[in-house]
């Protein structure tokens, strides 16, 4: 066994291995449909007997940590393939996500051709490696026998334009891809990535901000900023929705309250569940790249993998297992969501939250300026430095954002399940965007966010209009003497693109134009945020 296995198998609170026997065999070309040649490294266990095989198809390079991982699989009893998807570290083609399906069959058919393959694959891997497994079950393949996902859903779109406005997350990935093959970059990207991508974030038109950030066109992020419409063909390739409800494969899911692919991965968990489909999820306090989400994702892949590949005992837990925030634990569900009591919070004049319908009275008014964009703190980033649960006091100082705050609970209120905003807003702009945030202020002062969502709006009017802004789903224990914010401001620059409010397309729009915005809190306009309220004791 390598130190480097030694230490990650560590960190990782997994068992010892079955053999310390393994074997590599780097760069075997496989020939996909269109000719590309797609990179293969292969980590064979034992004597290279016949084993069930793990496959992992990746854009981030078959060395380093993916090698790693490949190595540990091949020590507890089966063979590990790891593959570079197209156009990246060596393979040939160039990056396509309408062409993960038949890259993905292609390799899991020559899998099955070896002598060291017994017929049957499992697939592991969260985030872009859940997208290529997605991409391999649509082909119905029948060596593939069960799958471990992570952070990523069935409906790619949904991960580009969360609310209807663009995430500008996915340029900070193109300017990882298009570096991750330069000499340390592993080490050098923090820095690089921040440096590069700050004048990119704030460059107007989007179409060329890749110019700005990696220094040359970039294809698949100039596809994704020019279909932005809903319902655009452009997207139906990579929906796999329509392959959940059959299935037919044991699947393991993993996700976070902080992941941005959350409520796409919840929602493919229920598809599954009402096809009748193995399923179970587990969701935790992580965001998207945090250590203990991926650490929990391999236990629970060798978990799965041992009951449905290997004809080891049934699984240890199934349907649900969820961590509740804020000191709650870990609870298992039967289903999701779970029964939970609708609780309706209002927002009042002068800045308070409660139950009681408001009294009437003005609304609170504000100006967005998309020249000064209002920045994302916490939350659900892909950027580890700036996701998951963060001080919001600096960020609630600007005049931008407006906040509606309880008076400090008597008992402790848990909430788990989807967190809606019922907001009636009016603009003096049709187009523009409207966010909310769910925040714990403690004893001390700390505000800290829970769950969020943004909506786009076009048909926005100087008229109260009510909106409602889906918050990503959570669990939340909100202790004594703790208070329940909710923020209400225009955006969360640049995890979602700001919006200019000229009206332009997306992709060339480059003019700025100030919104007046008001949230209104009177008796016909009870603008609330609603909670679901678990019972417990």
């Amino acid at each position: 066994m390598t130190v480097s296995s030694r230490a990650f198998a560590a960190m990782l609170k997994i068992g010892p291995p079955v053999t310390r026997e393994v074997t590599v065999e780097r760069d075997a070309p496989v020939r996909a449909p269109d000719g590309a040649d797609l990179l293969t490294d292969v980590y064979l266990a034992r004597a290279r007997e016949p084993l069930p095989v793990i496959l992992m198809r990746t854009p981030y390079g078959r060395r380093g940590p993916y090698g790693t991982i490949a190595r540990l699989f091949a020590e507890r009893g089966y063979h590990a393939v790891v593959q570079s998807t197209r156009g990246t570290s060596g393979s040939g083609g160039q990056i396509d996500y309408d062409r993960e399906a038949a890259g993905g069959r292609a390799a899991a058919d020559w899998i099955i051709k070896q002598p060291w393959s017994n017929g049957e694959i499992g697939g592991f891997g969260g985030s872009y490696l859940t997208f290529t497994q997605l991409a391999l079950a649509s082909t119905r393949p029948p060596q593939l026998k069960a799958m471990a996902l992570g952070v990523s859903g069935a409906e790619r779109r949904a991960l580009y334009y969360p609310g209807g406005a663009f995430s500008l997350d996915r340029l900070a990935w193109a300017f990882v891809i298009e570096n991750q093959e330069r000499p340390l970059a592993f080490v050098r990207t923090p820095l690089r990535a921040r440096r590069a991508l700050a004048p990119a974030f704030a460059h107007l038109p989007l179409l060329d901000a890749d110019v700005v950030a990696v220094g040359h066109p970039v294809g698949y992020y100039r596809d994704q900023v020019q279909h932005d419409q809903p319902g655009d063909p452009y997207w139906t390739p990579t929906d796999f929705r329509p392959a959940l409800r059959d299935l037919g494969i044991p699947v393991t899911m993993i996700g976070g309250w902080y992941d941005m692919s959350l409520p796409s991965m919840l929602a493919d968990y229920q598809a599954l569940r009402e096809g009748g489909q193995t399923a179970r999820l587990r969701v935790g306090p992580w965001h998207h790249s945090s250590q203990d989400l991926f650490r929990y994702s391999f236990q629970d892949a060798l978990d799965w993998f041992g009951a449905h590949l290997l004809g080891g005992p049934a699984p240890s837990w199934s349907c649900v297992r969820i961590e509740t925030m804020g000191g709650g634990g870990w609870h298992d569900l039967q289903q999701w969501p779970p029964a939970a009591r609708t609780q309706r919070w209002h927002l009042q004049p002068h800045g308070a939250l409660a139950t009681p319908v408001p009294p009437a009275g003005e609304p609170t008014r504000y100006t967005y300026d998309p020249a000064d964009p209002t920045p994302a703190v916490g939350g659900t980033s892909s950027s580890p430095a700036n996701a998951g649960p963060k001080d919001n006091r600096e960020l609630e100082r600007r005049p931008d954002v407006l906040t509606y705050t309880s008076e400090p609970l008597r008992s402790a209120l848990e909430i788990t399940g989807p967190v809606t905003a019922e907001l009636f807003v009016s603009s003096s702009r049709p187009h523009t965007d409207f966010f909310a945030r769910l925040c714990d202020v403690h004893p001390k002062g700390q505000s800290v966010n829970i769950t969020d969502g943004l909506i786009r709006l076009t048909s926005a009017s100087p008229q109260p209009q009510q909106v409602r802004i889906d918050l990503w789903p959570t669990a939340h224990q909100f202790r004594p003497g703790h208070r329940i914010r909710l923020q209400v401001s225009s955006g969360a620059h640049p995890r979602y693109a700001r919006n200019t409010g000229s009206g332009e397309p997306l992709a060339t729009a480059a003019t700025l134009c100030t919104a007046q915005q008001a949230v209104h809190h009177d008796p016909a306009h009870p603008s609330a945020v609603l909670l679901p309220v678990i019972p417990r004791g």
